[in-house]
């Protein structure tokens, strides 16, 4: 697939870096000379140095020829400008980052598709959004939705007191045959190493897991876990940020009571007449008397959201010494995913790898709806609908050529999640959420073309 990409930053250069791993034909648009020097010696890919807005620099780039254009710079207007002349000049398929999420708000009634904008990202509002999922879930580290919940995706480290820590899946499903939900993938504590369970594999204490379930399959797997399900009503923000503002919109709009601290004065009073039922303190969120005078102590969940991935982990910390029950930081340093964990954070979110992760299931092939990548595990989670010519249609679980390194987590059918065995028989226009490791996505993808 040829790929143009508008803006060498942090988001530009991270889905050029996963896309190039992939063996596609990227070329990189950036007036920055010395980030597209970095992007050439480190990266498989082409670099054009000049404004992606120029018509001149698109077609030198073969825009024409184009199946992809995703324009990623620091400028809205200018992320928009490049993909209605790009899809003028012939680019099959644009995505335009954008800041403002008014205009995901809006998108059906602007109208984006009729100006050449296929799709528009906002890691912003996906970060507030992920944010809002993990506190819903606020045992877990990580989780993401299918379908509005028809099935979700959870992630948990397994404490000593887990009821089916030592024994096989295969056991664990014996001995709890009515379970709504399936284990799809393991990494073994203090490893790096990523396994898709299969009957035989193990649960061992200290593993991080990731499950598909059902809605009815959260609450038995609290209970299997040793996980408690706390309540979170009370959440303290640290950082004005466009994630900070967002993340506090919707969390006062869902009724939590929520304290937002800010250093700068004219931002703290910005955000004040902004969110009126949130409450704007102006402040050093790394002072610890500050903290404490705000009642640290007596909240639910603390986010830290600045610009500065070391103050976020260090107050969340702090939070974390004052018995805050769930603490998210968000992290620009990608190495940082593998401290989370043994640092005592519950959750590190990176708005690199959510924006990565949205626009990864357009380069997919097979009719890809949905897409993540799971945190600091080499593996994907899929969504694909079953095409009536494909592979997969009309043939149950157990009888396809499905690779080991490969696991079908649920299905959706007429909105209705399902977690199903070797005996289902799969069924034109179902949902199927597979798991797989990097090494068998081309194969998993021809199943469903």
């Amino acid at each position: 697939m040829k790929i143009i990409i508008a803006g060498a930053g942090e988001v530009g250069f991270h889905l050029a870096k996963l896309l190039s791993f992939e063996s596609q034909d990227i070329t990189l648009i950036d007036p920055n000379r010395d980030r597209l020097q970095y992007a050439d010696t480190h990266l498989d890919i082409r670099t054009i140095k000049g404004d992606a807005s120029s018509i001149a620099i698109l077609k030198e780039a073969q825009v024409k020829y184009t199946d992809m254009l995703i324009s990623v710079t620091s400028s809205e207007a200018t992320n928009i400008t490049v993909c209605v002349l790009a899809k003028q000049l012939g680019a099959m398929r644009t995505i335009a980052r954008i800041s403002n999420t008014e205009f995901l708000e809006k998108k059906e009634e602007i109208g984006f598709t009729q100006f050449g904008i296929d799709e528009l990202i906002s890691p912003e509002a996906l970060a507030a959004r992920e944010i809002g999922l993990l506190l819903n879930q606020s045992a877990f580290n990580d989780s993401y939705e299918f379908e509005e919940g028809a099935l979700t995706m959870i992630g948990l480290s397994l404490s000593r007191t887990a009821r089916f820590v030592g024994k096989t899946v295969k056991e664990a499903a014996r001995i709890f045959p009515q379970l709504n939900f399936v284990p799809i993938a393991i990494q073994r504590f203090g490893t790096q190493y990523t396994l898709i369970p299969r009957g035989d594999t193990q649960f061992k204490e200290g593993d991080q897991v990731y499950f598909i379930t059902l809605k009815s399959g959260v609450e038995e797997l609290y209970k299997l876990t040793g996980k408690t399900k706390q309540e979170i009503k009370s959440v303290m923000i640290l950082g004005g940020s466009k994630i900070g503002r967002k993340t506090a919109r919707d969390l006062c709009r869902n009724n939590f009571n929520v304290k937002l601290v800010e250093t700068n004065k004219d931002k703290a009073y910005d955000l004040a007449d902004e969110l009126p039922n949130t409450l704007i303190i102006h402040g050093d969120g790394r002072n610890v008397e500050l903290l404490e005078e705000e009642n640290i102590h007596d909240m639910d969940a603390f986010i830290a959201v600045t610009g500065n991935s070391e103050t976020n982990i260090m107050s969340c910390l702090v939070a974390k010494s004052k018995s805050v029950k769930k603490t998210i930081s968000l992290v620009e340093n990608m190495d940082y995913f593998q401290l989370s964990h043994s640092i005592g954070i519950d959750t590190l979110i990176n708005k690199k790898l959510l924006a990565a992760n949205n626009i990864f299931r357009y380069i997919r092939k097979g009719e890809v709806v949905a897409m993540t990548k799971l945190n600091n595990m080499n593996a994907e989670l899929l969504e694909f609908i079953v095409k009536p010519g494909s592979q997969v249609a009309d043939k149950k679980i157990k009888n396809l050529d499905f690779p080991r390194s490969a696991i079908i987590g649920g299905i959706i059918r007429h909105g209705e999640g399902i977690i199903a065995l070797g005996e289902f028989l799969i069924k034109p226009g179902d949902r199927i959420v597979v798991c797989c490791l990097p090494r068998s996505i081309k194969k998993v993808e021809k199943l469903f073309l």
